[in-house]
């Protein structure tokens, strides 16, 4: 697995949730230790990590 996604906050967070699992990606959130107090990161396998960044609206 590889960290797909370090959201800003809660509602980012859910926001790539619900893009993943309409894309039908498996992911795992973990806190990263030197990610402190903040949300979750995202990780996903790797070899779907291509379709997820296709997935991934820019900004």
């Amino acid at each position: 697995m590889v960290r797909f996604y370090d959201p800003m906050d809660a509602a980012d967070l859910a926001r790539v949730e619900v893009m993943l699992k309409k894309g039908g990606i498996e992911y795992f959130l973990r806190r990263e230790p030197e990610a402190g107090i903040g949300p979750m990161q995202v990780f996903v396998a790797e070899e779907d990590l291509p379709t997820a960044e296709e997935l991934l609206p820019k900004r």
